[in-house]
Parts: C-alpha cells; structure tokens; sequence
C-alpha cells in the first residue's frame, strides 16, 4: 500500500516495468524524485531498486523523474503537500538550508553514526551540513568544463589543447567564426546554463575568500570588483556573438542534443553532460569519443580562483515523515558497489570512498583528478546562494549575454538579491 497519493506526477515503479505483481502487495512504498537523466542512469537506479525489493519483501521503490526546471518549480509546492517525495534529489547549498528551516527534511545526523558517514569524504559531508546537523547524503561530484567538439576545432585550426587562459578561448572563438563554425552552443532558455558562465568567472576571479567576503557582507559584498569583472569577461565573450542563432530560445536538453549532433565545436557544462548528450543526438550516438574532449574553465589573469572548480555537490535528503525504510535504501543506494557500478558505466564521478577507481572514461578521471587537486569546489551559484539570489544570478548572467544590463548593475543586482533574501 501507498504511503503517498499519486495524482501529479508521472511514476516508472520499478516492480510494474519488471511486470511483477509486488507493487502490488507492497506494505511500504519509498518514492525517489530525481531530476530527469539519461536512459543508462535510469537503468542504473532501477536494477538497484529491483535488487533492494528483492531482498526486502514488501516494500515497493518508485523513481520519478522531472525535467530540471519542472523539478525546480514544482519541488518546493510538492514538499508542502501529501503527494512530497521521501527522497529527493538535492544541490546542497542554501537551497538545501531553505527547506531544512522549513521543516521538510529528516536529520539524517543520528543514521550516519553507524558507519555510513564514513564512507564520505568530510567536504562531501560538509555540503549536506547546517548548523552541525546532517540532512543529506552525497552522491556524486561534478565539474563545470567545455565539451569540445575535436573534428570541428581541428577543421578550423584551434588546438583545444593550447587553450589555457580566457584570452586563449576568445581567440579559438574568433577563429571559429571565421571558418564559419558555431563556436558554442548553450540551453540560455533554462538560465542556470548561462549562469555557468558567469559563475564559473566569478569563482576564477573572487576564489574561496571572495565568495566569504560576500557572503559575509564584507565591503561591496558581491558588487566588489570580482564580480563585476565577472560581467566584463561574458560581456568580452558576448560581444564575439558567439552562440547559435536563438540560443536565448534553447533549452539546456535541446543545446545537450545539439552539440551532441556537431552544431557547434564547445559546449559548457557539466562532465555529466557525458551520456546525455549522446542520448539526445539524433544518431543517438553524440560526438565520437575519438573527437570529444573535456577541458577545464580557463584560467584568469589575476583571479584568486584559478586552482579552484567549479560544479556540483550532489545528493540526496529525506523528508521529515518518510518511512525508516527510506533511510535504509539511500544507504543501499549509496553503497561502495553501487558507486562502483556508477563510475564503471561512466554515468558520474562517485564520492564513496574509493569507489573513483573503477572510473573507465577519461573525461570521468579527469574530474575526479581535477577535484582531487583543487584548492577548493564552488558549488553552482544558484543553489548555494538560495533559490532567489539564484534566480538572479541566472537572470543577469542571460541579460549580460543579451547585452542589456552592465556589469556594475548586474553585481549590483546580485548583491541586493543576497541582502534582501
């Protein structure tokens, strides 16, 4: 039987795709909310639900799955209802820390005493921490770099290899345009694939220090020079009109789709862009892997930042009434096979301990490699900062792209969101 009606959203039950009659006789339902991915990551989670009913007579896994935005939107409306998720995926950050003040999300401190807590690295643990309580569970780690399009770069004389400074990648740019190739293509419609780029230069130029200054309110806050510089350097990048025609009409799924079909020679985004993109082409095969590579975000002459990365922290909480067996999957789930298992289908870098080695890809040992060796990870702006001062950060960074705000007013606009949130 159902803890939860089931009315709004759409629900895969693991037992009724294997065509079993559990669901059916099922005394206890734990339900998993997760952004929407790739086929292969669905297959993933499903053959760890079948296997946890398996060995848990009784009880029934259901996986949903929304596209980003809808999941943004509609979470928090879903939270307050009795249709809420047990699990639910999460960014961490002060998007999490809204939700814990809420009251909708279980402390998972007193269940990580067992030993589950240390399977994670402290910083993974950290992510998931308020107020020295834990209310989320890390699952992977990601990193913001360029998807390169190697058949295209090489075609037009740009040695991806070589770009190691923002001037180099506003040269390979413009070398780009005048082989007349699409430089970048990039989902602006969604906001937060824009906002990488601004966050991404925010976190080159303010690093560790600049962020806490801001945070902390210290001086101009985020209207400090960082972060208007931040705007400058879009506003450089802008300026060589680099994106595909309608780019501010593109959804992040479609421009995943294009770049996996050669539309364009880079794509910013996250390493796990990986499966989806070749998923969303319309071969269904994406860029051959021979000409795909992953290059980390240029440095920036000056920045405080330039050792740093940045991405994402991902993970899982539990809301406040879910049933125990929730906690009990999410620990099944986030068990060192199953990172393991993960890591070898290259689907994500995992964050169990240990569970990095089994990593096949390149791209996926580039990033584990990178984080490993980075003086600290920016988690995305418009998750750490809280679902408003986000927004924000989404909405100046497009209207930097667009070229209808300055860089001293988009700052501006940041730092007043971040005082009055």
């Amino acid at each position: 039987m159902s803890s939860h009606p089931r009315k709004i959203l759409m629900s895969v039950s693991v037992a009724t795709l294997l065509g079993s009659a559990q669901s059916a006789m099922a005394d206890t339902t734990v339900r998993v909310m997760r952004v929407e991915i790739s086929q292969v990551e669905k297959d993933y989670y499903a053959e760890i639900a079948r296997e946890f009913e398996n060995s848990h007579p009784g009880v029934n896994i259901e996986l949903d799955y929304l596209s980003n935005e809808a999941y943004k939107s509609k979470l928090p409306t879903l939270l307050q209802s009795d249709q809420r998720p047990d699990i639910f995926y999460s960014w961490g950050g002060e998007a999490l820390k809204e939700k814990v003040e809420a009251g909708f999300v279980k402390d998972l401190t007193a269940a990580m005493q067992d030993g589950w807590q240390a399977r994670f690295p402290d910083s993974a643990i950290d992510a998931f921490t308020i107020n020295g309580k834990i209310y989320g569970a890390p699952l992977y780690v990601t990193e913001v770099g360029f998807w390169a399009n190697t058949a295209l770069t090489e075609k037009a004389g740009v040695d991806v290899g070589a770009i190691d400074t923002w001037q180099d990648f506003l040269d390979a740019v413009t070398t780009l345009k005048e082989a007349d190739i699409t430089p970048i293509v990039v989902g602006a419609k969604d906001g937060w694939p824009m906002q990488f780029y601004w966050g991404s230069l925010a976190t080159r130029l303010a690093g560790q220090q600049g962020f806490k200054a801001a945070k902390a309110g210290e001086g101009e806050g985020f209207a400090a020079p960082p972060f208007v510089q931040a705007g400058e350097k879009l506003e450089q990048l802008a300026e060589l009109e680099p994106f595909q025609p309608g780019f501010m009409a593109t959804t992040y799924e479609r421009a995943s789709g294009m770049f996996g079909d050669g539309e364009a020679a880079f794509h910013l985004m996250g390493d796990w862009d990986y499966l989806p993109s070749k998923q969303r082409s319309m071969s269904g095969e994406g860029v051959p892997d021979e000409d795909l590579r992953f290059i980390s975000f240029p440095s920036v002459e000056g920045g405080q930042g330039n050792e740093a990365t940045y991405g994402g922290l991902n993970g899982w909480a539990v809301t406040r009434d879910a049933p125990d067996m929730a906690v009990t999957f999410l620990k099944s789930l986030l068990s060192l096979d199953n990172q393991r298992e993960a890591a070898k289908r290259g689907i994500f870098v995992p964050i169990v301990k240990g569970a990095e080695k089994a990593l096949t890809t390149p791209y996926g040992r580039k990033v584990a490699k990178d984080i490993d060796q980075a003086s600290y990870h920016q988690t995305f702006l418009d998750q750490d900062l809280g679902v408003s001062v986000g927004a924000t950060v989404n909405d100046i960074s497009n209207d930097l792209a667009q070229g209808v705000t300055s860089p001293e007013e988009a700052a501006e606009r940041v730092e007043e969101a971040w005082q009055f949130r």
